[in-house]
């Protein structure tokens, strides 16, 4: 009888791994237990949450790094894709991003701990903050703090802008709508409008020029406005007593239409925060927006600030679950979708057209956070290294993060 034959280990080194690292296959786990899993999706969130600093870009380069790269959950295209959905519902990206992620590893009970593990040390930190603001009646000086660390945060989004880009731009088609939608960005058209446009040419150019011999001409539309419900919950918020009720309705109002940068937060709350509700003065909201920066995780965790300036510790709770619900609410609904998008030829090239703008409007944030961090020849050279850093010694983005704040503490203590 012939004996079977164990198979042989490669030598060939897995591209993208230093020596000593385990490659993961990109569907590695499938059948583990899903206790392992969430375990996993648990503690990797954590992390990101922990150690993200600055914009959704930053935080979203942080997650491609993790789960493509290194942990090998899902493809780069497939991060793309999921990254791409985020961008077109309401609620902030990069949080909406990690649930997809999460979803795709582990379903629904994936969704839910990826979600809340990304936001507990944003919410945690702020609460925090909230309290010493109450008790000591401001903030510390920060400024200092993000000296050197801006300019390693540009070096991670780059180099991760970089590789999706490497991966997604392969087709000259795509090429073109990434360079029309740099310049629909630089007239100054609105982001959504941007992604939506290119995933149309996108469409028209598979359906016209390449003719698709099966696959009907249907794309689910994820953009979900809720206007009467909007109107509903101001309408009843007045009705209420309860200032912590009061706060969360208004948050969930709030993140329901929340689109684009989690900045634009800010201007949707300000007249309301400061005027109608009298809940913060100017200048609180001034440091609230202190606070998102200064915080790890999504910075639409400056709610949780607001919240607790407002209501105390209930106002925090009450402001971190109404401005995150309707994301996971939106997502839960439409995760199932991005699977049979990206089963359909027609859909696939609608997801194509709006890659390319995504990364087309990721490498115009970097243009900007390159203005406002790049001020001297120290900050260039920071820059350099962490670049250098991540390209040739595959350094992950949480050391330079750690690293970036020691020395803007260290600066700000001994300046």
């Amino acid at each position: 009888m012939e004996l079977p034959v164990p198979p042989q280990e490669s030598d060939t080194p897995t591209p993208g791994l230093t020596p000593g690292d385990t490659p993961e296959p990109a569907t590695q786990g499938t059948d583990a237990p899903i206790k392992k899993k969430l375990l996993e999706l648990m503690l990797v969130c954590l992390k990101i949450g922990a150690t993200s600093f600055g914009a959704p870009t930053a935080h979203i380069a942080m997650m491609e790094k993790e789960f493509v790269r290194k942990r090998h959950w899902i493809t780069e295209e497939h991060f793309l894709d999921l990254l791409s959905a985020a961008n077109l519902i309401p609620g902030p990206n990069a949080s909406e991003t990690c649930y997809h992620v999460g979803y795709v590893r582990a379903g629904y009970p994936g969704l839910l701990v990826a979600g809340f593990s990304f936001i507990l040390p944003a919410f945690v930190t702020s609460a925090a903050l909230g309290w010493a603001y109450i008790r000591y009646g401001g903030l510390p000086e920060v400024g200092g703090i993000f000296y050197f660390l801006n300019p390693l945060v540009l070096a991670i989004v780059l180099e991760t802008t970089w590789e999706i880009g490497k991966s997604s731009l392969k087709k000259w088609q795509s090429l073109v709508f990434f360079g029309l939608a740099l310049l629909a960005k630089i007239l100054g058209i609105n982001e959504t409008v941007i992604m939506l446009a290119a995933g149309a040419l996108s469409m028209l150019w598979f359906y016209l020029v390449e003719h698709p011999t099966k696959g009907t001409p249907t794309l689910t539309v994820l953009l979900a406005g809720t206007p009467w419900l909007s109107k509903a919950i101001q309408g009843a918020s007045g009705w209420l007593q309860s200032r912590t009720l009061q706060i969360f309705l208004y948050f969930f109002k709030t993140g329901s239409i929340l689109f684009g940068s989690a900045m634009v937060l800010f201007g949707l709350v300000e007249k309301d925060i400061t005027q109608r509700f009298g809940w913060l003065t100017t200048q609180q909201l001034t440091d609230a927006i202190s606070v998102g920066q200064l915080t790890p995780g999504p910075v639409t965790s400056a709610s949780t600030f607001i919240g607790y300036l407002a209501g105390g510790f209930p106002g925090a709770v009450a402001s971190t679950f109404g401005v995150f619900l309707p994301s996971f609410i939106i997502v839960m609904l439409t995760a199932p979708l991005v699977k049979k998008m990206r089963e359909s030829d027609l859909a696939r090239a609608f997801l194509r057209g709006v890659n390319a703008a995504v990364i087309a409007l990721i490498l115009a944030v970097a243009y900007t956070l390159a203005r406002n961090s790049l001020t001297d020849i120290w900050t260039i050279l920071v820059f350099a290294a962490g670049l250098v850093a991540l390209v040739r010694f595959d350094l992950m983005p949480y050391a330079l993060v750690i690293a970036g704040l020691a020395l803007g503490i260290g600066r700000a203590l001994f300046s």
